[in-house]
């Protein structure tokens, strides 16, 4: 077996079947962990898949002993905003519990490399735009408290035990993989782009815009969106950086460029060539103007060159998984 050999955890969900199969593609060996209870046997593309969860020390043992490891990478967080707030510690328990019991068993097993999925929800209501990584950290809500906290428990690890970490803070991923093979598959969805395209395919009556009233050029709110394989593209860069002997690190993963919600719609539609029906309604609780990342520090010290910069392509890719006429 390889010396490259990455354990995905939560690599049956989005980002991460994303990841499995651009490591596979690199030719990496691949194993995937996920418990599936939010993602999909059948977007795993291959290498060895364990179905549990990551707070399993037997499990966990067994993987490391079967397995010649050199990496992990997370992205099994549980990560709906809203649900956080009305289930804090079932955030806490998986978010930050269970992830301290996979850092408990790469530990016991001499496993020292993590790439760790985090959020530009631990900036909270942003006080400059674009935000940097040394933006403060202010969550408005427990998911974004949980990712905090896993932050300093991998420095905390660092210390202590040499485990060397990236922490990749996202803004809005999106797309899907050119093949047409895997993309973005939630129940419940609550993602912005994927639910206008269901609105265009036809499975929703209409789209709902939270507010038109923000200090912006249309009143709608402006987001950062980069593509979910812009997103593994980093990830695979990261890994590599602490296999090469990179101290651990903190980057922030957008495009630098903001689209507002009428924007997303406009430009969906037209690369549908569908009427997107829209309702408005009024603002939601805790959403902040304009969400822009500073990504330069990233692009700086790892080399990362997004291939998917403009919001088209972004969309053009996820249209390609979500159109009735897919097969």
């Amino acid at each position: 077996m390889k010396q490259n050999t990455i354990l995905v955890v939560g690599g049956a969900g989005y980002i991460g079947s994303h990841m499995v199969k651009f490591l596979l593609d690199a030719g990496s060996e691949v194993i995937t962990l996920d418990n599936l209870s939010k993602g999909h046997r059948d977007m795993v593309s291959g290498g060895k898949f364990y179905q549990g969860s990551m707070d399993d020390q037997a499990l966990l043992d067994r993987i490391f002993s079967e397995n010649q490891i050199k990496g992990v990478m997370h992205f099994a967080a549980c990560s709906l905003v809203g649900e956080s707030v009305e289930k804090p510690l079932k955030y806490y328990k998986n978010n930050v519990s269970g992830t301290l019991e996979l850092l408990n068993g790469m530990i016991k097993h001499n496993v020292k490399y993590f790439i760790f999925s985090s959020t530009a929800a631990v900036y909270g209501e942003p006080v400059e735009v674009p935000i940097t990584e040394g933006h403060p950290l202010n969550p408005t809500n427990p998911y974004g408290a949980t990712k905090i906290a896993v932050e300093q428990m991998l420095h905390d690890c660092d210390t202590a035990y040499g485990l060397k970490y990236m922490s990749l803070r996202y803004f809005n991923a999106a797309g899907a993989d050119e093949s047409g093979e895997i993309g973005e598959r939630h129940d419940p969805e609550t993602h912005l782009i994927p639910l206008i395209l269901k609105t265009a395919a036809g499975e929703r009556k209409s789209i709902s815009i939270f507010g038109t009233d923000y200090p912006t050029p249309d009143g709608t709110c402006i987001r950062d969106y980069i593509h979910v394989n812009d997103l593994a593209q980093a990830h695979s860069l990261a890994v590599e950086a602490l296999f090469n002997g990179k101290p651990s690190s903190t980057y922030n993963l957008g495009s630098s460029k903001g689209y507002s919600v009428r924007e997303v719609i406009d430009i969906a539609g037209r690369i549908t060539g569908r009427t997107i029906p829209v309702v408005e309604a009024g603002r939601r609780s805790g959403d902040p103007a304009v969400l822009i990342a500073e990504s330069n520090k990233i692009r700086k010290e790892l080399g990362w060159q997004p291939r998917r910069e403009e919001l088209a392509a972004i969309i053009s890719t996820a249209w390609e998984w979500h159109r009735p006429s897919r097969s």
